[in-house]
């Protein structure tokens, strides 16, 4: 399938993977695995691509629909297969927040975080995000 996404990110996604990359040297590896098996799957691949991503075994796409706005999804990635934490498969806890911008088909990194660190996303680092995007 030919990529029809074009991926940017922030600082602060950036400042976040540079700190896990230190704990888990696969990521930038598996983030480009799961641009196209999750990513491009949920956003212009098969309608029902949950199915084939649990096959795949590399994520899950969900949106975070209290976030969303008209234009733009916010969503999760969660089932991420990371290599460096070999024998948890899917379970890895990794989980990577995205923003997808309907009209131009880009996608923008806002953040990643290991689950056992961290428990969920930061709100306020997206709804800044969010608000600098309308500004």
């Amino acid at each position: 399938m030919a990529t029809k996404i074009s991926y940017s990110e922030t600082a602060e996604f950036r400042r976040d993977l540079k700190q896990l990359l230190k704990k888990f040297h696969s990521l930038e590896i598996d983030i480009e695995l799961a641009k196209e098996a999750a990513i491009e799957l949920f956003h212009i691949g098969f309608p029902d691509s949950r199915g084939v991503l649990e096959k795949r075994d590399i994520g899950a796409t969900f949106l975070i629909p209290d976030l969303c706005t008209e234009k733009i999804q916010i969503c999760k990635i969660k089932k991420f297969s990371c290599q460096a934490l070999r024998g948890r498969g899917k379970q890895s806890g990794i989980r990577i927040i995205y923003a997808f911008h309907t009209d131009s088909s880009t996608a923008v990194f806002i953040e990643i975080y290991f689950k056992g660190e961290k428990e969920s996303e930061d709100r306020k680092r997206i709804k800044e995000y969010l608000a600098n995007i309308a500004s």
